[in-house]
């Protein structure tokens, strides 16, 4: 057997492997397919199976390829396909923006080591661990603070070693979304940072109304990112999350575009409060069937006063009993 047609078969098995292939046969018995196969020879079979597998899997919500990785015929899956992410929420410098600034790098890591044993027992999935930090925090009159250079390569770089993923994450404040997603785009340089940006803080009035952004910027910043990870041969997909916990803050909603082919738009269920509330807020979002993957983030009560949290926290089997099921989960 060639050289190449050992590679198409092996190809051929990871597709089929890679696209949930349960029944027993691919093609039906006695269908004008499968009568045809007999008079095709393998190889040019196989390559055909390739070519419209990969045009399938290119459109599919887990799967992208750049050029040089669809040259290089490597498969590619998504960590969305077999993972899901748990991550910890906030600024490394703020005990009272989140979990992340409350405790050390190691201690964050035991946490949610710990932590993820549990979703996995609740969800029989493979658990990825990962930072969520403010990169852009909102200031009064809508200015942003942009988290230190060096801190943030700190915690990327302990992030790298200890096989998590980095989401840095964009308030906006007075700039359009595509001046903030433009701010972190160099940060894709390391293969584990993934992006984020928070309507909620679109605004020159924080904690004073609630800010909002347009389908059509969200459509414009997914395309931005696209376009910088071609032009820099970034490969594979990276994450891009959108939060929502009120109607105002995505407008034009059911516009929003989600067939990126290397950027992979998460919508993000935010907002504190009890589990009536918690699930509400998360079946609006779920009315948003044009981004069909969807995350879910819960508040720790650590008695500050004037913050919101969970009065109680969902259990990670609550979590996973979403509809849909959320693939993020992260907590603040």
């Amino acid at each position: 057997m060639t050289m190449s047609l050992r590679n198409s078969l092996l190809f051929f098995v990871l597709f089929a492997v890679a696209a949930g292939a349960g029944s027993q046969s691919l093609v039906a018995p006695g269908s004008t397919l499968a009568r045809e196969q007999k008079s095709i020879f393998p190889e040019a079979y196989f390559t055909d199976y390739l070519r419209t597998a990969a045009e399938r899997n290119s459109r599919q919500l887990y799967w992208a390829a750049s050029e040089t990785e669809a040259n290089a015929e490597a498969p590619i899956e998504s960590i969305l396909l077999n993972n899901d992410i748990l991550a910890f929420y906030g600024h490394p410098n703020s005990r009272n923006m989140g979990i992340l600034g409350r405790y050390t790098k190691d201690e964050l890591n035991q946490r949610l080591t710990t932590l993820a044993a549990e979703y996995k027992a609740a969800g029989g999935r493979n658990v990825i661990k990962a930072f969520y930090i403010i990169f852009g925090t909102v200031w009064p009159a809508g200015e942003i603070g942009i988290i230190g250079e060096a801190l943030l390569t700190e915690y990327i770089e302990y992030a790298l070693k200890n096989d998590m993923l980095v989401f840095i994450d964009h308030q906006i404040g007075k700039y359009t979304p595509a001046e903030a997603l433009r701010r972190m785009l160099p940060w894709l340089r390391y293969p584990n940072v993934h992006l984020a940006l928070d309507p909620e803080w679109r605004t020159t009035k924080p904690m004073v109304e609630i800010g909002s952004v347009t389908a059509a910027e969200i459509n414009d910043v997914q395309r931005i990112m696209e376009n910088y990870m071609i032009e820099n041969n970034i490969p594979g997909e990276r994450l891009l999350v959108i939060h929502q916990f009120n109607w105002v803050m995505i407008s034009n909603r059911e516009r929003v575009l989600a067939n990126f082919s290397k950027v992979r738009l998460v919508h993000c269920a935010d907002g504190f409060g009890t589990p009536a509330e918690k699930r509400d807020s998360y079946a609006y979002n779920a009315r948003a069937t044009n981004m069909p993957i969807k995350a879910f983030k819960l508040f720790y009560n650590f008695e500050i006063p004037g913050a919101g949290y969970d009065r109680p926290l969902l259990t990670p089997k609550e979590v996973f009993a979403l509809e849909p099921r959320p693939y993020l989960v992260m907590y603040q």
